[in-house]
């Protein structure tokens, strides 16, 4: 009876909605009264955040990060005069949680759109509600290649690199410097761990040996264990932080020391250093990827940026990746409010999204068009030295079939002076 209640609540909104100048294109000549979310001085946005739970650590600083960017575009005058206020919930990383918490944020809330809502188990449990009431569903913060589907769910888009296309710039970089070695893998037990598995494997072929892992298990003692007995020399690990160092720390207790190589999403050193406690210095050598700057450049224009509005608006927070993520994230959704004009409606935003031409502090373009509704083009590989991630080698794109994994020679924008996108 629940579901049968919550479907008849959702045809009704869609009614309701239709008779609105809400964005799902019935009436786009006035103003945005009518808008949910958007007064003529507010815009409301909502996210699903694993601020507690297995993700938590790291990913609970993303949200807060995104708010303080928001707090700081809003002492600037907002956007088109309007302050944006940013509702975070905590879904626990668990997809039963999220689908409760998205329907406060739509049904009770009223958002405008849903940003940055994180997980692949977990978000993707929320598309059709979001395609049924017709809200936006922006740069989910995950690289699952379920939010690139622009014929099925055409008001989600992604952020991150989808997995495959890491999978792929990962495999090159085993390919071209550990040939020979046996190469095998451990993942998460969803389209995290199988599409990362797929661009791996894209390049080298079948792996050697896989394992795979669920977050409600937090024991890879017998995965580790299966890896070492199959004398695996270099293993994959597409894991969030925690499982990160799950996997690198029961590696040294079983005397089991193959080369790691690492999903960016479980990879920054300061969040999986801090969860490996003394085992920090395990992570020396640790390779990964990222596509945005790096919080430990302190010469980079867009880290001077975020360290200002981190001190200002986040409480001096300890600065990570999580947060140059979280406010990358909140300069790209500010960056389309802008280009979706004062009138701004949903189908005006979904708009502005998909005509793309953005440029902020990624290291490789975005894909948005109308055809593509994936994130970043790519990645740059990293490498921990000295406790830190530092770049080496060039930025790489590729895409998630079998095209090639090629450098990127473009440079990243400068941000603007005041550090708010222009209109």
């Amino acid at each position: 009876m629940k579901r049968i209640a919550t479907a008849a609540l959702s045809v009704v909104l869609l009614a309701t909605a239709g008779c609105t100048n809400d964005g799902g294109g019935s009436n786009n000549s006035g103003g945005s009264t009518n808008v949910p979310g958007v007064t003529g001085t507010e815009i409301v946005v909502g996210t699903h955040m694993p601020l507690t739970g297995p993700a938590a650590g790291g990913y609970s600083k993303i949200a807060p990060a995104t708010k303080a960017y928001f707090d700081y575009v809003n002492a600037n005058g907002g956007v088109h005069g309007r302050k944006i206020t940013y509702k975070i919930k905590d879904d626990g990383y668990n997809p039963a949680n999220t689908q409760t918490v998205v329907r406060e944020l739509v049904l009770q809330d009223k958002v405008f759109a849903i940003l940055n809502g994180l997980g692949t188990p977990t978000h993707t449990g929320v598309l059709d509600f979001l395609k049924t009431n017709r809200v936006p569903d922006l740069f989910v913060a995950s690289g699952s290649r379920s939010w690139n589907q622009p014929d099925k769910y055409p008001g989600t888009f992604g952020f991150n690199p989808d997995y495959t296309v890491e999978g792929k710039i990962l495999g090159t970089y085993i390919k071209e410097n550990l040939a020979g070695k046996k190469t095998c893998f451990l993942g998460q037990d969803d389209d995290f761990g199988r599409d990362s598995l797929a661009g791996v494997e894209k390049v080298l072929g079948a792996v050697a040996a896989k394992e795979s892992y669920v977050t409600s298990n937090p024991n890879v003692g017998p995965q580790m264990g299966a890896l070492k007995a199959a004398g695996c020399e270099v293993v994959v690990l597409a894991t969030v932080p925690g499982f990160t160092a799950l996997s690198i720390g029961t590696a040294a207790k079983i005397a089991f020391k193959p080369q790691f190589v690492v999903s960016n999403v479980g990879a920054d050193p300061t969040t999986v250093g801090k969860a490996l406690g003394a085992g920090a210095p395990l992570l020396e050598g640790v390779v990964a990827t990222n596509y945005l700057p790096l919080n430990t450049d302190e010469a980079n224009p867009w880290i001077q940026l975020f360290k200002k509005i981190n001190a200002e608006h986040n409480g001096n927070a300890e600065f990570d990746n999580n947060i140059v993520y979280g406010m990358s994230v909140g300069y790209l959704f500010v960056q389309a409010l802008q280009a979706a004009g004062k009138d701004v409606n949903r189908d005006k935003l979904l708009e502005a999204v998909t005509k793309n031409g953005f440029q902020g502090p990624g290291l490789v373009p975005l894909r948005f068009s109308a055809t593509d509704h994936s994130g970043y083009a790519g990645a740059q590989l990293t490498k921990v030295e000295g406790g830190k991630a530092v770049f080496f080698g060039t930025p790489y794109t590729t895409d998630d079939a079998d095209g090639p994994v090629a450098p990127h020679q473009g440079q990243p924008a400068a941000p603007p002076p005041n550090g708010v996108p222009a209109a």
